[in-house]
């Protein structure tokens, strides 16, 4: 089986895009996700106000230009088919991101991008229609030829995404979408689908071994991209894949995040490229009422968490922990005192991975206990709070630990899915917690509000009414 993360090389994240043939091939676990459409148990559209910069590298796409910008789909020259499929999905016009992504990505020659949104302002949709727009199905050969390749942090995202990009080319007649990600059993000798989603060590595992053949592709898309890029073994392995594809590949970067230095890497990975990209103030996370709780130590919080179960019954919710021992451990307590509950690390199976996401999205599973693993991207509509059973934290060996604040925003960020309201509670259970959750909240310059546990029918009751209240709007905003 293929594994998803390598180990590094010692080399700066630049020296092994610029060299690819350097990067390391070792793996390790360690995966990590935007926008499945309703019919996918996922969320629909949330369109804010805000403004979009771009950055034109192509010199070509003049502002002037009557598709510089556009207010219709029908305006971008799409075939029936594509169109047919945006309609059944409910897709009646482009989002601000896609007004100004789409007539750049669609223009030929093909310009690299690199894009930048929070989730639910159509990503996923923009690099979907730029695939399906460059697919060519006229002929057997063609259509199992390999001509796009997305490429996701975890398999969970990968098949998300494979689910969009099915749906949103139904009507496209020999349209098939292969999954490049780590499975169990014997695989085919050659995957022939114009389409192919995966993780970066598996598919570069399938290239190597000619399963996967390259030579017609013609889009690249990293999604994620920030996570992917500055994980080093990830980052490895994404500098390999791009190295086995012909030079002439499209390459495309969407990410929710994108740090300054992460940004310059995404320029060397995706030269000469469009940048599209939300004013950074306006990165917001709407609709989440971000609490703590204090709690006396580690059994204290297995304790709290008991009692609100009841509250994570409510629609569904996701418990984050850090480490995939603290996930089992909890899931076996819980499930000995009579309580449902699901858990997804790393360490499951791939097709048993596969079985308890889709009950998840399906409501047959209401509680998720998770690593980091469910933290980017993945979109279950029926979210409405999720625990950091754990503050999500960055380790370095003989460094304190600090507070992750992209992880706590990506985490919090399952819920209160594209307008929807949610509920984020961490529990603090040390001094060193508090200090990292202080950290986060500092980073955000927002206000994670203290809730009193002595009190539990207060607390029910305040949980109660914000994840009931689908209009209300949550008074402390993660800000970025």
């Amino acid at each position: 089986m293929a594994s998803d993360q390598g180990s590094g090389t010692g080399k700066s994240l630049e020296e092994r895009i610029t060299k690819p043939e350097a990067a390391s091939t070792d793996a390790s676990d360690n995966a990590n996700k935007d926008g499945a459409s309703q019919a996918l148990g996922g969320s629909d559209l949330q369109e804010s106000e805000y403004d979009v910069q771009v950055k034109l590298s192509d010199l070509q796409a003049d502002p002037n230009n009557p598709l510089f910008s556009v207010k219709s789909f029908e305006d971008l020259g799409l075939s029936p088919e594509i169109l047919q499929g945006l309609v059944a999905m409910k897709f009646l016009k482009p989002s601000k991101i896609q007004e100004r992504a789409l007539p750049l990505l669609l223009n030929n020659p093909p310009t690299n991008m690199i894009g930048q949104s929070q989730s639910g302002t159509g990503k996923t949709a923009a690099f979907t229609l730029n695939i399906l727009s460059r697919l060519q199905l006229d002929t057997e050969e063609n259509r199992k030829a390999p001509q796009a390749l997305v490429l996701a942090p975890s398999r969970e995202l990968a098949r998300q995404i494979g689910g969009v990009i099915t749906e949103m080319g139904r009507f496209m007649e020999h349209l098939s979408v292969g999954m490049a990600v780590p499975m169990e059993g014997k695989r085919p000798s050659r995957l022939e689908h114009p389409v192919v989603c995966g993780t970066p060590g598996t598919v570069m595992d399938l290239i190597k071994k000619r399963i996967l053949i390259t030579n017609k592709l013609k889009v690249l898309v990293l999604d994620e991209a920030d996570n992917m890029l500055d994980q080093q073994g990830l980052g490895d392995q994404c500098i390999r894949v791009k190295a086995l594809l012909p030079k002439t590949v499209q390459v495309v970067l969407f990410s929710a995040t994108f740090d300054d230095h992460i940004r310059h890497y995404a320029a060397k990975f995706a030269p000469n490229a469009n940048e599209i990209a939300l004013k950074q103030e306006e990165l917001t996370v709407e609709g989440i009422r971000q609490f703590y709780l204090d709690c006396n130590n580690d059994e204290d919080k297995y304790n709290v968490l008991v009692k609100f179960y009841g509250l994570l019954t409510v629609s569904s919710s996701i418990i984050f922990v850090e480490t995939r021992a603290t996930a089992a451990e909890i899931r076996e307590r819980m499930t000995k005192e009579g309580h449902t509950v699901a858990m997804l690390t790393g360490g499951v199976e791939g097709s048993i991975r596969d079985q308890i996401i889709d009950d998840f999205r399906e409501g047959r599973a209401k509680v998720l206990i998770t690593t980091n693993v469910l933290s980017r991207g993945i979109d279950v509509s029926t979210v409405s709070m999720v625990i950091n059973y754990d503050i999500p934290q960055h380790f370095k060996p003989g460094q304190p630990r600090t507070g992750d604040p992209q992880t706590y925003l990506h985490r919090i960020g399952r819920t209160g899915r594209f307008g929807r309201v949610g509920v984020a509670i961490s529990f603090v259970s040390s001094k060193e917690e508090w200090q990292m959750l202080m950290e986060i909240q500092k980073y955000f310059n927002t206000l994670i509000e203290g809730i009193q546990t002595r009190d539990w029918d207060e607390v029910e009751k305040l949980v109660k009414k914000v994840i009931k209240n689908p209009r209300a709007r949550g008074d402390f905003a993660v800000t970025s």
